[in-house]
Parts: C-alpha cells; structure tokens; sequence
C-alpha cells in the first residue's frame, strides 16, 4: 500500500475485498490459501504505465474488515476507489460479492461523493444489477484496465474548483461502464481488451503487496509444510478457447478466447519473485496453462535451469486438461518444478461429462492420471456432484471413479449455474431455483445452494458432495498413500482436516429429502 506516499493527490486506490471466514467458514484458518489478487496487481501496472498514482488495499490478505478499509480511503481521498471482485479463479467472483458490497457501502457512508467503479468476472456478467444492488457510480462491462484508465484520465480533467463531475457530459465517453443517467443505468461502448500483454500487463505490482502475507494451500505443500509462504500467483494467458456450460471464466472477455504472454516476460517475473521476495512457491493463475505446447515448452526451458540452481526447490501448481496433457511433455514440467497439475474430469458418468461439454473416456482419465504421477507430478482431480444430467447413481460414480484414481487430493464441487456461464442463462431460462444470495453460490459456506437436476434436489447434492468429502479423506487407501509419499505428519495433517465439519443452512432446515451416508454408499 505504500504507493500512498508522498505529497500528491492519490488517482486511483484498488481494494480486494475480504469475506475468507463467509466464504470458507472454519476452513479460512489454515487450510485455504491467501492468494495475491491477481487483477488487482495488473490494473495497477497498467495504470501506473499511464502516469496514475495508484495503492492497493487487499483487505483479505490485511484481515481488514469494511470500517477498516473505509477509514484508509478516507484518509487517502482517492480520485477514484476500484472494487476489484475478481477471486482466485472464475467462481470467486461471485461469491466476493457480499465482502465487496460491505466495503463499498461503508466507504460511502464516509464520504457520499467519493466514486467508485466495481469492476470483475460477475460484474461483467451483469453490470446493470451490479450498478442497481450496490453502492458504487459506475460497473465495469469488460475486463478492467482500460477503463480504469479512461475513468480516471475523465476525473482528472479540468473542471471548475469544486465542482461535481457531470455524469452526462463527462463519462458518456468512457467505454465499458454502466452508470446512473437521468434515474436510469446508461451503457457505454465496449472497452477495447488489452491486446499486447507484454507491453501493457507486464506483470503485477508487487510492490503495492503485503508480501509477507500470502500463502499456498496446504496440499501444494504437503510434505514441507513449513514452504507455504512466500507464496506468489502469475499468469501466463488470459481466457479460455474453451466452452464448458459451468465455466464463467469469459465472461470480462467479452468472447472465448486464448492471449499470450511472452515467455520471456513471464521468466523475468519470476525472477522477480525468486529475487527481491523470496518465493518459491507458486500458482500459476491461467484457467489452462497446459494447453500450447510451444508456449508451455519455452516457459519450462527457462524454468529448469533456474530451478536446478535453487536446489530444485520451486513448487508449481498449474491446471490442464485430460485431454490436453502430453506425456512427452511431462518430464519437462516436473524438471521445471511444476509438482501439481488440476484436472478438470468433472465426473465418472460419460453421459453427464458430454452434457456438461466435456467429452472424455474413462480409461484416458486414468491413463493420463497414472501418466503424471509416474512423471513424479501430484495431481489434483476436480470433481462435480449435480450437473444437469446427473443422479445419485451417476454421482456414485463420479465418486467411485475419484477413489480409483486416489489423487493425491481433491475436490468436490456442487455443481453452480454462475453468473456469466452458459449454465446460468439456461437456470434463467427455464426458472431454476438459484440461491438467493451471492455468498450462496460458494462452495464451502453455510448458505450453499447448488443446482438441483430433474432427479436430485439441492438438498441432496449437496448432502451428497459433503459425505463424498470425508469418504474419500478417510479412505484407508488414500490415507497410507497419503502417508507414503508425503509421510506420517501429513495423513495427520489430513485427519485434521476431515474433522472440519462444514455447517449448511439446507441441511440443517431439512429441505428436499436427505442423502445419508449410507445412502451415498448404498449408490455404489
């Protein structure tokens, strides 16, 4: 945040909202990570490119609660405050928004006149609700940077002293907003997204960080505990060539799409990291990093003598595809400290992995699982209780496919119609019952509603999910592999775990029947 120093006027203040204990109820302890807010870093880069003085408050990562972070802006007096609801990956848009709504009410009812644009993956997906729910002046219809800029390049204009912005005559201009005009939301044009990364999103401001505040989850660092910070995230692409009907990763993009950074630019942000903080651990951010197999080649070519030189101590995680995943390619990633890879196999029943999209064959799941531990790599398998087309004996599957892999973890998702995922435009459509909360659609919090499908409630999704959790982090197998490749302190670590149970409002009130454990087990 000491981009708040000096004499001059602040430009633009961009705030990362909290909500970890809302989100992950007694989770956010320790099991979860801290992770630096990625879009919060970049659109400081790209302003501070142009000339704006600009701070970053990451109220998660500072424990800060609204009143906090309001007091901070009030003293500051920024020309502009951007609420940044972007999360982690795609889905934690949504579930931010209840943080960011506080912290944007508490700044203004410090100070009334001070402007705010909320800017995110959910708010591009709907910046008219956005604009109408929360207290803000302007949502962002794209990504973020460019119109960060052209808002801020807007306010700084001459005007008489004292006098208020003219909302009609002073940011009709500006493109991808919504604002309020004549008591109704006005959009403007599209803002362009940035095209050349290299030169404009060369990197976060790391600077603007708590450094010392982030960490990894705790299964990246099962084994060496003690490595979880520093912790750093990057990126290497933005978007996603591809359509999943759950996925709302495109939504600030405006199309499905796939932009490069050089790998050269991507190096030179490492080094950063490794240098001035340290790190050694980190999350490699893009929705599919193993995918272009020229691009991930020349990162990893640059990462592996960097990574013989540290004693091979770096630690990647990263996410591919079943079905995108070389194994001539795995060697390679391994030897560049790449220790994790996610896979997205979503479920056990074919059926239900081609109506979500998502056409692979179970003997290749396993084949390519089987391929990346042989590699010497971890993997996690990320799994979906509830798409459309799903059932308790199809979930049973899912399940039962996840214990004969026996990743080295997991997890277990409710299926969720997101905000800006083609799933959300068919609940819409056809009237299903979606949470009624923001923080609803978090997997892990007490309010989590998921989607019901024609044979199964949410109730009993969710039910579901929850018992597959324990099930499968007590399965004695996993447990002694867990204990052999990672050792004794980390299967406790493990049981640990498993004794956080998570509290849910639809289990608790007894809606749409109930899924036992016996009743999961009874499936198989």
């Amino acid at each position: 945040m000491d981009g708040a120093a000096g004499g001059d006027r602040l430009d633009l203040v961009l705030i990362h909202p909290g909500g970890r204990g809302q989100v992950y109820q007694t989770l956010a302890d320790d099991l979860t990570a801290i992770e630096p807010p990625l879009w919060c870093g970049l659109i400081a880069t790209y302003c501070r490119l142009r000339d704006h003085r600009v701070a970053i408050i990451d109220s998660e990562a500072e424990g800060w609660g609204p009143q906090e972070v309001a007091d901070k802006v009030a003293e500051w007096k920024p020309r502009l405050v951007a609420m940044v609801v972007y999360g982690h990956q795609p889905s934690a848009s949504t579930q931010s928004m209840p943080a960011a709504g506080a912290v944007c009410r508490a700044i203004k009812e410090h100070d009334a006149a001070q402007p705010i644009v909320i800017v995110g993956g959910h708010v591009a997906a709907m910046p008219e609700r956005t604009l109408h729910d929360e207290a803000v002046d302007f949502a962002c219809t794209g990504e973020g940077p460019v119109t960060v800029d052209a808002l801020l390049r807007a306010l700084k204009a001459e005007r008489p002293e004292d006098a208020a912005p003219d909302f009609a005559a002073d940011f009709a201009n500006v493109p991808g907003i919504v604002y309020w005009h004549e008591g109704e939301p006005r959009r403007t044009l599209p803002a362009a997204n940035v095209d050349d990364l290299d030169r404009d999103l060369p990197g976060s401001s790391w600077d603007l960080l708590p450094m010392d505040k982030y960490r990894a989850h705790n299964w990246q660092c099962f084994g060496a505990m003690d490595t979880r910070m520093p912790y750093a995230s990057i990126y290497t692409t933005l978007g996603c060539p591809y359509r999943c009907t759950f996925c709302c990763i495109n939504a600030p993009f405006g199309k499905n799409g796939y932009r490069f950074r050089s790998p050269e630019a991507v190096l030179k942000e490492i080094d950063i990291l490794i240098q001035q903080y340290g790190v050694r651990t980190f999350k490699i951010v893009d929705e599919m990093f193993v995918l272009n197999e020229k691009h991930v080649t020349a990162i990893c070519e640059g990462l592996i003598p960097r990574n013989e030189a540290l004693g091979n101590t770096l630690n990647f995680w990263a996410y591919a595809r079943v079905d995108t995943v070389k194994p001539a390619m795995l060697e390679m990633l391994r030897r560049a400290g790449v220790r994790w890879l996610a896979l997205g196999i979503e479920s056990g029943s074919k059926h239900v992995r081609d109506g979500a999209k998502k056409a692979l064959r179970s003997e290749d799941i396993v084949g390519v699982v089987r391929a990346i531990q042989e590699a010497g790599i971890n993997v996690i398998g990320n799994y979906i209780f509830g798409l459309p087309d799903d059932d308790i004996a199809s979930m049973r599957e899912t399940l039962d496919l996840a214990k004969e892999l026996n990743c080295e973890f997991a997890n277990f998702y409710s299926a969720m119609a997101y905000p800006g995922s083609p799933l959300y435009g068919q609940a819409v459509e056809k009237g299903w019952d979606l949470p009624e909360n923001w923080s609803g659609f978090s997997q892990h919090s007490y309010d989590c509603k998921p989607l019901a499908t024609e044979k199964v409630s949410a109730a009993e999704v969710l039910r579901f999910r929850d018992a597959a959790f324990t099930e499968y982090f007590t399965n004695p197998r996993y447990l002694k592999m867990v204990d052999q490749r990672f050792g004794a302190t980390t299967s406790a670590h493990i049981r640990h775990m498993t004794r956080h149970a998570l509290r849910r409002r639809l289990l608790e009130e007894g809606e749409g029947g109930a899924v036992t454990q016996e009743k999961v087990a009874g499936a198989a």
